[in-house]
């Protein structure tokens, strides 16, 4: 490995899988509750409905599925951390999947059906096992910390538009935090910014002096829910500056042009 370049971070296959199956279950137990008032509140995602969303959510369950059906791809293009930075030119693509694919079926079908075919594919396929994708084939170990961003922003999304309390799986919480938080060090290589996502990341970003030892000069340092909404576009860092709910010291603790990462 070339002096300076990190090793890439990796992830537990086990806990990532029991992670991604957990809060896909704790989204399906709460769609159940809703009622047609809330399925009619707006997303905050374009034109979606809650309701819409809800359905988007389940499409990621059965899409994962519908990818480990498919004849596997030769050889892994990209890595979870890549998948960032090339994910959001796809997500009109990904919304016209997503409605052709679900048929119209009430929602607990669609969850129930899709939560039968994850479970099923996960179990019969190993991490290894590479996915034939659009974005570039990836191994399915890679895909599912993808997946742990995919459910845990569109979690949050529902919490907030429908006015729920639908638990975030630590572990998952913790992957999709990590994943976001390496993507902005591939997006902006270098050594003189510590982003300090506690209790679960710490990176270094933009290129400048780099600090040996004691407190760097510029560090910026937030809670995991708020850099996911950073990241993903849902929230501005000005807004959460203003809010306090992200401190930035040293003339170089500025993430704005870099943010969001995906959306």
């Amino acid at each position: 490995m070339p002096p300076g370049k990190k090793k890439p971070r990796t992830y537990d296959p086990a806990k990532t899988r029991a992670a991604v199956t957990a809060q896909f279950g704790h989204v399906r137990d709460a769609v159940r509750g809703l009622d047609p008032e809330q399925l009619a509140l707006p997303s905050g995602l374009g034109d979606w409905t809650v309701a819409e969303l809800a359905a988007h959510i389940a499409w990621i369950a059965d899409s994962l599925a519908g990818g480990l059906a498919r004849p596997p791809g030769a050889v892994a293009e990209l890595t979870a951390v890549e998948w960032p930075s090339v994910t959001s030119s796809l997500a009109g693509k990904i919304s016209e999947a997503a409605r052709e694919t679900l048929d119209g079926a009430p929602l607990p079908e669609l969850y129930d059906r899709a939560a039968t075919r994850m479970a099923e594919a996960l179990a019969a396929n190993p991490g290894a096992r590479v996915l034939h994708l659009w974005i570039g084939d990836m191994t399915l170990a890679d895909f599912l910390v993808t997946r742990t961003v995919e459910l845990v922003v569109h979690t949050d999304d529902l919490n907030r538009a429908a006015g729920l309390d639908i638990p975030i799986e630590r572990q998952a919480l913790a992957a999709c935090t990590r994943l976001l938080a390496d993507a902005l060090a591939l997006r902006a290589p270098g050594g003189s910014v510590e982003v300090r996502i506690p209790p679960f990341a710490v990176v270094q970003c933009i290129e400048g002096p780099r600090h040996t030892r004691g407190t760097p000069p510029n560090v910026v340092e937030t809670d995991p829910l708020t850099w996911l909404r950073l990241a993903t576009g849902r929230t501005g860092w000005a807004e959460e500056l203003d809010a306090a709910r992200v401190s930035a010291s040293g003339e170089r603790a500025d993430l704005s042009a870099l943010l969001p990462l995906m959306s």
